[in-house]
């Protein structure tokens, strides 16, 4: 290092508001004409673009492996990381500017030495300090101190390192961590050689103690980083969230209040009233009893507290008990809301639109600018009209990022009532590792609409995809309106359903192809082809379903009973008289065979006789027969959990077959009745208790039901007429 140039290492800890203002202090009154920052090297041409207007923290680095975009890292930065201000006080001041750490392309190809259990050093000097906490010793010594106009705030930096010296002595640094140091110590040499006069490097605390003095020779150094493995890297901006900055989301560098730390870096007079104002005012608009009483009594507790421990000025802890014992009433669940929205909260940043981005990436935003659909950390609900154009594009693209694992949109079950299938109701909400999932979507295409088609096609001539999987494939195909990629998709399930012998396989394919077959109207996509295919499936399901209801244990038959149920109400959403007939005479044939189970025997003569098939008195024959001697009473239990199984208002209008039940439960014997007690728990409990006690009132006979009830003709008459006229028929 030459005698000329002057060094100042600025130890900060990540993400720190009183580190930041103490960083742009610090360098305010040393001026450098080089800022060497923490973070990837290879991020320099990157950093020009922070003097946008259109940046706006939070927001991270990204870098990812060109090939391989799972393998990929960020580095955050808020407003409030003293990092960031560094890089804007170095842009603004016309100095250069350069991050100094490892390479992105080596740190990515690095395999990372598993972490060893060891002293945290940081811990270590809160402890010191008397705190229990280092994030309430950091509060108070740090973020919330006071600033003296004349204060030389490069000697808290000096002492900061200091102090990380004597705290690394007792700790041995893993692998990483020297080479990382090892690095930038070299890019420090080489900005000194380079001509810089007055360099301030802006580094993680611990980090200082290695940059601090005279750097020693370069040669161990070197040797450290001869040879370290690199991958092909892009690196590029993409919005962060506050909450991703907390230590839960996985973030090494984490903290566990962004939303306050941007409160105190923001607003340095009357910190702590203007955050119980805005508490107060959070809570106020969603109707809770706040006033400004509240406040000031909330303030007082709140300095109170800090006065008893012997800190200058409340912290986060003071406010936060403050907050639950005024503004909450004690309430922890409106304490957690207060955290969840304030103290963490949900800031949302933006990167210029001349950041690098790969093509697939360029067409999203395009595409979501066309209509409007503005990217948002905060949930947010989103109902579609599918029959307005807009609404349907909108439709459109939320299925095809979904089929590319880019899932923006989430479905949801609507608040507005509809049976119609021109409506969706979806859940927006963006999360910073989007950014990485359209990266790794972009080698299937350059547009959204390319890469979901391209996708969609790569999974269908999967010769390991069963039928179902390519049903659900063409099932989604639909909704996005992948029209190129439909023949494709009907000729592999085809193909699949004749190399498929498993009934339930076919049983499990059938309702999602005839659920598909309802959007055809709605979407404008021409599915005519597709009937047959689900005739077909119908025609080999009736021809195996006979054999595979045979033989079967206990869990084999419950499977079966609920592809039963799936398939019988597709037939019915379907319409077709040709295919519900052909199912009722397949399932007609299986109700009166004895090697079926009886969960199976039960649940179809239900079927049949909602459908008609068979009467009221068909229907006790086959109950009698059932519930006769000669039957295990397990067997018996399960016929009935099939036959009455979510079917409460059947007993409670067919007093015949209840009174049936109730003698051939009223017969058991003790020990009978406790083996298929769980049985009947479960058939009868699953009633609404309302239909349950109606039912118990009925058999003690304290109430009746009528079984037949005279039809009012006119009455019915003008009801139709009302209902045809507001149906515009």
């Amino acid at each position: 290092m030459t005698e000329s140039a002057q060094v100042r290492v600025f130890g900060i800890r990540h993400h720190g508001p009183g580190s930041a203002r103490a960083v742009m202090r610090a360098l305010a009154e040393f001026e450098p004409d080089t800022v060497l920052i923490e973070g990837p090297s290879d991020a320099d041409p990157l950093a020009a673009l922070i003097a946008s207007d259109d940046m706006q923290p939070p927001v991270a680095l990204l870098a990812y492996a060109t090939g391989e975009p799972a393998n990929s890292a960020f580095w955050p930065f808020a407003a409030f990381s003293p990092e960031w201000q560094a890089l804007r006080w170095a842009i603004m001041h016309d100095a250069d500017v350069r991050f100094c750490d490892l390479p992105a392309a080596q740190q990515l190809a690095l395999d990372r030495e598993p972490g060893q259990d060891r002293p945290d050093p940081l811990g270590a000097l809160a402890a010191a300090g008397g705190y229990d906490d280092f994030e309430q010793w950091w509060d108070t010594v740090i973020e919330s101190g006071t600033t003296d106009g004349d204060h030389d705030h490069s000697a808290d930096f000096d002492a900061i390192a200091e102090a990380m010296a004597a705290l690394r002595e007792d700790i041995e640094l893993d692998g990483h961590t020297v080479r990382r140091e090892a690095h930038m110590r070299q890019v420090l040499r080489s900005t000194v050689k380079a001509g810089a006069l007055k360099i301030a490097v802006v580094c993680g605390a611990m980090h200082a103690p290695a940059l601090t003095g005279a750097l020693g020779p370069a040669a161990p150094d070197v040797r450290l980083l001869k040879g370290l493995p690199k991958v092909r890297t892009s690196l590029t901006w993409v919005p962060w969230t506050h909450s991703r900055l907390t230590s839960a989301s996985g973030y090494g560098a984490g903290i566990t209040s962004p939303g306050w730390y941007h409160h105190l870096f923001t607003q340095q007079e009357d910190t702590v009233t203007r955050w119980l104002t805005r508490v107060a005012w959070t809570l106020r608009e969603h109707d809770l009893p706040v006033s400004s009483a509240h406040v000031i009594e909330a303030t007082r507790l709140a300095g109170s507290l800090a006065a008893l421990r012997n800190r200058p000025l409340a912290g986060l802890a003071e406010i936060t008990e403050a907050t639950r014992a005024v503004l909450c009433d004690g309430d922890d669940v409106l304490l957690d809301f207060v955290t969840r929205t304030l103290v963490v909260g949900e800031a949302l940043g933006s990167v210029p639109d001349t950041t690098p981005t790969v093509p697939l990436d360029a067409d999203l935003q395009a595409t979501s600018k066309t209509l409007r659909l503005k990217r948002s950390a905060h949930s947010k609900a989103l109902d579609l009209d599918l029959r307005k154009q807009t609404d349907l594009a909108r439709s459109r693209l939320l299925h095809r990022l979904r089929v590319l694992g880019i899932p923006w949109g989430t479905p949801r079950v609507s608040d507005v009532r509809s049976t119609g299938t021109f409506r969706e109701s979806w859940t927006l909400q963006w999360e910073p590792e989007l950014s990485v999932s359209i990266v790794e979507a972009s080698c299937w295409g350059t547009t959204v609409e390319s890469a979901a088609h391209a996708l969609v096609l790569e999974r269908a001539c999967d010769r390991n995809a069963t039928l179902a999987q390519v049903v659900v494939l063409l099932d989604e195909a639909l909704l996005a309106d992948l029209r190129d990629a439909i023949p494709e998709l009907l000729r592999s399930i085809d193909t699949a359903a004749a190399l498929d012998h498993d009934i339930a396989h076919l049983m499990a394919a059938l309702p999602t192809l005839i659920r598909t077959l309802r959007y055809g109207d709605v979407r404008g996509t021409d599915l005519s082809s597709l009937s047959h295919v689900a005739d077909a499936l119908l025609v080999r399901i009736c021809a195996g379903l006979p054999a595979a209801t045979a033989g079967l244990d206990t869990d084999a038959a419950d499977v079966l009973r609920r592809e039963i149920d799936a398939v019988h109400s597709a037939l019915a959403l379907r319409n077709d008289t040709e295919s519900t007939n052909r199912w009722l005479d397949t399932l007609a044939g299986i109700a009166g065979r004895d090697e079926v189970d009886g969960m199976l025997t039960g649940r179809i003569v239900r079927l049949l006789r909602d459908m008609g098939r068979i009467d009221e008195q068909d229907t006790a024959v086959r109950a009698s027969r059932a519930l006769s001697i000669g039957s295990e009473p397990a067997a018996k239990a399960r016929w009935i959990d099939g036959f009455v199984g979510d079917g409460a208002l059947l007993l409670i209008h067919d007093r015949g077959l209840l009174t049936l039940i109730d003698r051939w439960v009223s017969g058991l014997h003790r020990q009978d009745f406790v083996d298929i007690l769980p049985v009947l728990r479960r058939t009868f409990g699953g009633f609404e208790s309302a239909e349950r006690a109606t039912l118990g009132a009925i058999l003690r006979g304290g109430a009746a039901v009528r079984t037949t009830a005279a039809v009012d003709v006119e009455r019915g008459t003008r009801a139709t007429a009302a209902t045809a006229l507001i149906l515009g028929v």
